[in-house]
């Protein structure tokens, strides 16, 4: 007869046994479980068998390969709505990060200026920024030599004509040299106006005085004209006598000197300016020791 092997259902263990011992009791000799001795196989049979376990109901055929059919193996219901509540409480986490957190977030991150109500709601307005001075056009009956034709001088601010230029003031000072100066603009050199030098005298002493010059004197306060030509090149003329001027000088108060003027220069164009001023007359701080 013929032998086959088959194998312990237990540990795996493989046994001999002819076809005469199939269905006979036998001892596994590696766990020592009673083992049934399966029916031998056919003669073209690849597979190995495996026997019974004597406490086991019998089996016939058990082929120990991986094309043994497994049964199917059903999804557990439990875990399938523990993945459902799982994605639900992650959107659910995400939409509260965007819309309640992350706001929150970037207004802490750039926290508005803080503004005062009180403050804004009570502070009066700025006023617009005054528009500069439009310079009045000049007048050639307006420029005379004979001071005894000036009667009255005028309480409009300083305007005329320097140098073919129509000219108005935008700034007055008197400087300890003694120097009057009318000028165009505020800052910055001078460079359009009327210069009027008393040869170092100080504001006080012109408080309040009047100032006669007339044509045929020798020599007189240094008159300076400056402008600019039409390449806007710097220009000036001075003058020390031949022409016409008078100044009335107001009384010295809180370092200004107010006044009015009636200035005719002898050049081919006619200068001439006229008008009143109130003329900063602050003396500079002493420098440290």
């Amino acid at each position: 007869m013929s032998e086959f092997k088959f194998a312990c259902p237990v540990c795996g263990q493989h046994m001999m046994c002819d076809e005469s011992q199939a269905g006979s009791v036998m001892d596994c000799p590696t766990c020592f479980q009673k083992i049934v001795a399966p029916q031998a196989p056919a003669p073209d049979t690849k597979f190995i068998l495996s026997g019974t376990k004597l406490t086991d109901k019998k089996i016939t055929a058990r082929v120990q390969d991986s094309s043994i059919i497994q049964p199917k193996k059903t999804f557990p219901a439990a875990l399938v709505i523990g993945l459902i509540l799982g994605f639900m409480a992650a959107v659910a986490g995400v939409i509260y990060w965007t819309t309640i957190i992350h706001p929150r977030r970037v207004v802490l991150d750039n926290p508005p200026a803080k503004t005062n109500a009180a403050a804004t709601t009570n502070a009066a307005p700025k006023p617009p920024p005054k528009p500069a001075p439009v310079a009045p056009p000049a007048n050639d009956a307006d420029w005379t030599l004979n001071l005894e034709a000036v009667t009255n001088l005028p309480d409009g601010p300083v305007a005329g004509r320097i140098h073919a230029k129509n000219f108005i003031i935008e700034r007055a000072y008197f400087s300890t040299n003694g120097t009057l100066t009318l000028r165009a603009g505020t800052r910055g050199p001078m460079e359009f106006g009327v210069l009027v030098n008393f040869t170092g005298a100080q504001a006080e002493s012109l408080s309040g005085q009047t100032i006669n010059v007339t044509t045929n004197a020798d020599r007189a306060a240094k008159v300076m004209l400056r402008w600019k030509d039409d390449a806007g090149a710097a220009q000036r003329t001075n003058f020390d006598n031949g022409y016409a001027m008078r100044l009335e000088f107001g009384a010295l108060a809180n370092n200004r000197l107010p006044g009015k003027i009636y200035l005719c220069t002898p050049d081919n164009e006619k200068s001439y300016v006229m008008g009143s001023f109130n003329a900063d007359a602050r003396k500079p701080k002493p420098k440290k020791q």
